[in-house]
């Protein structure tokens, strides 16, 4: 059981780093998942067992992948600069039309051959 609540510490810590990190108050991250502040600090202090639905609004919030999540404080994991762009580049996709997907899905195929 003890092992259980160090799972949920240590997400709800790394929810709270790139919380932070984006300079998001409580009160704005819980604006954009929809979730009251009460319970993004809940989270982040380890106190709820949060749903993995729950888990990927936070991080579209935060416009992270989910398993960004996981990738805990403690463990100093450092995400390159290409998974930061790529990650952005998602981000701008999820957003724009089919059109506009399939025209960078045959600029991208283009460079890359």
């Amino acid at each position: 059981m003890n092992e259980d609540r160090e799972v949920l510490k240590l997400v709800g810590a790394r929810i709270r780093a790139l919380r932070k990190e984006r300079g998001y108050s409580q009160e704005s991250l819980g604006e954009k998942g929809g979730f009251h502040f009460s319970y993004i600090g809940q989270i982040e202090r380890g106190e709820k067992n949060v749903s993995l639905v729950n888990l990927a609004k936070i991080a579209e919030s935060l416009e992270v992948n989910l398993i960004q999540l996981f990738a805990y404080v403690d463990e100093e994991y450092h995400f390159t600069e290409s998974e930061i762009i790529i990650q952005e580049v998602v981000t701008m996709l999820r957003e724009a039309s089919p059109d506009s997907i399939l025209l960078v899905k045959n600029v991208i195929r283009e460079i890359l051959k």
